[in-house]
């Protein structure tokens, strides 16, 4: 055969050198110089996804018909040997040989590119008359080969239980009544348009012409849309159907490849109801069905495969169809016989490999990748260049861009987010909503009721529970209706929570009024923020990378895992389990009511006596003390006396049993998503709703067993904890004047707290991997810090910033996956329901919590504590900093396959992961103490120890483990830009050398092109004989 045409008449004569260099060198092969004008396009709009179902013909005497044998989408399912079901899906397993046979088919066969047919009898003729044009196919034969292709078509069904059972019997009659059972009786099959009431006969006479056409006059029939399957199969997708057969009167097989010019429905052919687009035919003759049916899957494969299917879609002419075949076998992977299992079905892997890499060789602009660059991962490949190995760059977002201008940044966050805030709240309507609200509400009032407790200890109550509650209502709820980026839950964190008690042993030290002095700090820091937004000062977040982000994001998941654990252990302490109790001293533990008057009288020489504090002593000697309750004994002022008055049996043990299965159980159903049981909505349904099952479940446990153990106590009345405080704080007349100026230099650090606290949460809210499509808002988000601020600090309100935590939490309960999926393939990560109803409801409740007491007094705390031990796990999560850190304790062999681990030597992986690690401690060790308050300074540090690593590490290695900072990438691409330049510089100078190089190289590549076209059908021709 002679070498193929050139594919593209119009080809540039100065792409071409480039074409013929990279062939001669073995980096790109014809296969991938003919695609890439196939698909050098990248304007067009994507093809639709193929659904390929594969036919066998299948022999019953003198019937014949058409039985579905493996369906494709991603991977493949097989109809069982047994008939009653489908395998599971699996990566489908193709001999080399199959592949052969396939091309030879492909370059033999017919070929109808954009065929107008609309009825499967009218397709049939014209694929026959092609054959017979082309002296493939005996006239005589028509007729025969037009009955064969059609038959009546059965299918795979699924049917429910009782159906399967109604079958059973229903074929036990047919027997009792016929011996010969129809063709088409059969649990899970069923008849297919091709009903075309013909009488067999061994003529195989010619079909009426009304009869033929009958059989497409009805598009889809009850059992297709019946078909649970077609919820698997994306929107809009076109179906391919691969018939392949023997029969007894070819010599020799009959092959056709069909595309039709428009997708159309041929009945009852395919088993759901989409259209067909293509049609692949193999008849051949008997004793080699096995050969055959494996060059069905081999197409079938192919058709599902993203790359050949764009070949198929956009192919001109043969050559083109050959060309996609050709790229299929330099990208596949052949396993010695000796070494698998061919019988072992392969599992699809949890991540496919993108086709956006196999394509981009083919991209006009990348003349210089190598050809199957994109699996050099997975096959051993050489792989590509220096740059193609690494990994996307550092993407600085236009939120960060430094504009020059007064209030510039503010100015285009407005502009961006204003188009978005009608679809914020449309987008909030969702059943998965709810369950974000109750899990954030929940996490919200137990952070608020916590701090609120801890402020009121650091202040002497000027700040308590219920000015938490307010501050958060409030506070949050302005933040979610109108910041940037309103996936971004406010709260206090422990920085403020430590400022606040030395502001207040300061203020209470130096005779200073405390929420006076907190109030112009309050105003300052509020000024300072917004001095920054004016300035654009938010751009130096870019300067964050993943060291600085980890740390960070490590450190506050830690608190919340340390200080759910520490909440648990003190539970033991007050309620003590009575490890030392011995069954022979049982007559020592007793516990008895004595009179006030002996209330000095200590029994049993291991008690203290429990007077309450207010008590209206009565006459003594009316009552029985010793048959009083606990309860009643000191409300009439008696005394406790006995070695187990403070003990309280069971209570440490339900505890812990309430917090360790609320984050075991919140954990497991979390997962239950990609679990087998149950249908796929019902798994949804049930992660979503995973908290909140989770928290009614253990309260209900604590219900039945009815034990005393610590429950969430909420305010009742909306009043400020201290009685001599109001709810609005006067900036003037408690201190002296001075104190309104020198309160702007610790409200210098309350700012750089802030402001760190904020924009590192907003840089790891908005991180790429969450897929956002809506615009983050940095300099939007610290305006409203800031003058949430001043407002809090007029009311006499707790602080609030970000919290990293809670907002990652909000993040993950508003993921959202692909809805349909074909089997074997997992869900796929869609982003963020970006919105800001749900905030919005978190707050207003967290603020109607007061007249919400009576119900959620029930909600045990240890159940709450579970609740904050799984955000702080759950935070944890995909962040590479706890991945590395797991890389020490495991032998190499083990190590999972990270991409980093492939790029960077795993001594250089540890030393990046110690210098984290002590950063890490360093931090950890300043917030445990009083330095707490240079806190956000010591994270403004971190950035300065991520540039020294540029000493210690190359771009390469950091490119890998961590980012390129905006200044080295500028360099890099200097440098690349200089290197380019020199080389067009080179080819300038010797223009005669050059051009008679690239003659001799288009010599050479025409003559290599003849003998490997030559060598190849030699092989293939001997391979597979027609």
């Amino acid at each position: 055969n002679p070498p193929p045409p050139n594919c593209c008449p119009a080809e540039s004569e100065e792409v071409l050198p480039v074409l013929n260099q990279l062939f001669i060198f073995g980096l790109v092969s014809p296969a991938a110089e003919r695609l890439r004008y196939i698909l050098g396009e990248d304007d067009e709009p994507p093809n639709p996804t193929l659904f390929t179902e594969m036919d066998t013909l299948q022999h019953d005497g003198e019937e014949m018909e058409w039985k579905e044998a493996a369906r494709w989408i991603k991977f493949e399912e097989k109809v069982e040997e047994g008939g009653e079901r489908w395998s599971k899906p699996h990566v489908s397993t193709l001999t080399l040989h199959s592949l052969f046979e396939l091309r030879t088919c492909l370059q033999m066969g017919t070929i109808l590119l954009d065929l107008d047919g609309y009825f499967l009898p009218q397709i049939i003729d014209n694929v026959i008359e092609k054959q017979i044009e082309d002296g493939l196919l005996k006239p005589e034969l028509r007729e025969k080969i037009s009955y064969v292709l059609l038959r009546k078509h059965r299918h795979q069904m699924k049917k429910s239980i009782h159906r399967s059972l109604a079958d059973i019997g229903k074929s036990v009659s047919s027997i009792n009544r016929s011996p010969v059972q129809s063709p088409a009786a059969g649990a899970g099959f069923y008849r297919s348009s091709e009903d075309l009431r013909i009488r067999q006969n061994s003529t195989y006479g010619r079909l009426h012409e009304k009869e033929r056409f009958s059989s497409s006059e009805k598009y889809f029939f009850p059992l297709q849309l019946r078909n649970k399957f077609m919820k698997k199969i994306p929107k809009n997708a076109e179906a391919s159907n691969v018939l392949v057969g023997e029969v007894d009167f070819l010599d020799k097989p009959l092959v056709a490849f069909v595309r039709l010019t428009q997708p159309t429905m041929l009945g009852g052919m395919t088993e759901v109801p989409i259209p067909t687009r293509f049609l692949f035919i193999l008849l051949g003759p008997s004793g080699k069905a096995k050969s055959y049916n494996e060059i069905g899957r081999a197409i079938a494969t192919l058709l599902v495969d993203d790359l050949f299917s764009d070949v198929a879609y956009k192919a001109r002419d043969r050559e083109d169809l050959i060309a996609g075949l050709d790229e299929f076998l330099d990208e596949v992977t052949v396993l010695p016989p000796g070494g698998w299992d061919p019988k072992v079905r392969i599992e699809p892997p949890k991540k496919v490999p993108s086709a956006e890499k196999r394509k981009s060789v083919f991209s006009l602009s990348e003349a210089t990748q190598m050809n199957g660059a994109a699996g050099g991962a997975a096959g051993g490949g050489a792989g590509g260049n220096e740059e193609e190995d690494l990994p996307a760059v550092h993407e600085i977002g236009e939120e960060l861009i430094w504009t020059g201008r007064f209030c510039g940044g503010l100015y285009l966050d407005l502009k961006r987010k204003l188009p978005w805030f009608l679809s914020d709240f449309c987008d909030g309507f969702h059943i998965q909503s709810i369950s974000a609200v109750l899990f954030i509400y929940l996490g919200c009032i137990a952070n608020a009721i916590t701090f609120g407790g801890l402020l009121g200890d650091a202040t002497d109550n000027y700040q308590g529970v219920m000015e938490s509650f307010l501050g958060t209502a409030i506070a949050g709820s302005a933040f979610c209706l109108l910041a940037g980026q309103p996936l971004i839950i406010l709260s206090s964190t422990g920085p403020i929570l430590i400022f606040e008690k030395l502001l207040y042993d300061f203020s209470k030290g130096n005779s200073i009024d405390y929420l006076e002095f907190r109030l112009w700090i309050g105003l300052h820091s509020a000024a300072q923020c917004l001095i920054l937004v004016a300035t654009d000062a938010s751009f130096i977040i870019k300067y964050i990378t993943r060291f600085t982000e980890e740390g960070f994001s490590t450190l506050i998941s830690f608190i919340f895992i340390y200080d759910a654990v520490k909440k648990m252990i003190g539970a033991f302490k007050v309620y003590p389990i009575n490890i030392d109790y011995n069954p022979d001293y049982v007559t020592m533990y007793k516990c008895e009511c004595v009179a006030p008057d002996a209330a000095n009288t200590t029994l049993f020489n291991a008690s203290v006596p429990l007077v309450p504090n207010n008590y209206n002593p009565i006459n003594v000697t009316v009552l029985d003390w010793t048959q009083l309750s606990k309860k009643e004994c000191l409300r009439y002022g008696g005394s406790l006396v006995g070695t187990s008055c403070k003990f309280v049996p069971d209570l440490a043990l339900m505890s812990f049993i309430l917090f360790f299965g609320t984050y075991s159980m919140t954990l497991t159903l979390k997962k239950f998503k990609f679990s087998h049981y149950f249908p796929t909505k019902v798994r949804g349904l049930i992660a979503d709703f995973s908290i909140v099952f989770s928290i009614l479940f253990f309260c209900g446990i604590d219900f039945c067993f009815g034990l005393d153990t610590p429950k969430l106590h909420v305010p009742s009345i909306i009043k400020p904890t201290r009685l001599d405080r109001g709810w609005f704080v006067f900036p003037f007349g408690k201190n002296p004047w001075w104190v309104y100026l020198a309160s702007a230099l610790p409200a210098l650090l309350v700012t750089i707290l802030i402001f760190m606290d904020q924009q590192i949460t907003a840089v790891i809210v908005n991180r790429k991997e969450h897929k956002l499509k809506k615009a983050a808002g940095y300099h939007l988000d610290l305006f409203w810090v800031g003058v949430l601020l001043a407002v809090c600090s007029f009311m006499g309100l707790p602080w609030y910033v970000a919290a990293t935590v809670i907002s990652i939490a909000h993040i993950d309960s508003l993921k959202m996956e692909t809805e349909t999926s074909a089997p074997g393939e997992q869900p796929q990560f869609l982003g963020v329901r970006e919105q800001r109803v749900t905030g919005i409801i978190v707050f207003i409740l967290t603020g109607i919590s007061v007249f919400l007491a009576p119900i959620l007094k029930y909600i045990p705390m240890p159940v709450l504590y579970g609740i904050f031990l799984y955000m702080g796990v759950a935070s944890l999560n995909g962040i590479q900093f706890w991945e590395r850190c797991k890389l020490f304790l495991m032998p190499a062999k083990h190590q999972p396959d990270y991409a980093y681990l492939r790029h960077v030597p795993l001594r250089k992986i540890h030393l990046f992961t110690t210098t984290q690690i002590i950063c890490l401690a360093i931090l950890w060790i300043l917030k445990s103490t009083v330095a707490a308050i240079i806190f956000p300074v010591m994270i403004l540090a971190l950035i300065l120890v991520r540039k020294m690593l540029d000493f210690v590490f190359s771009q390469h290695d950091l490119a890998w483990i961590d980012n390129i900072i905006p200044e080295k990438e500028k360099v890099d691409d200097k440098k690349k830009e200089k290197k380019k330049k020199g080389q067009r510089t080179e080819q300038e100078e010797h223009p005669d050398e050059y051009s008679k190089r690239v003659s001799r190289l288009v010599s050479w590549q025409k003559e290599l092109k003849l003998c490997f076209l030559l060598l190849s059908c030699e092989v293939y021709m001997s391979q597979f004989a027609f």
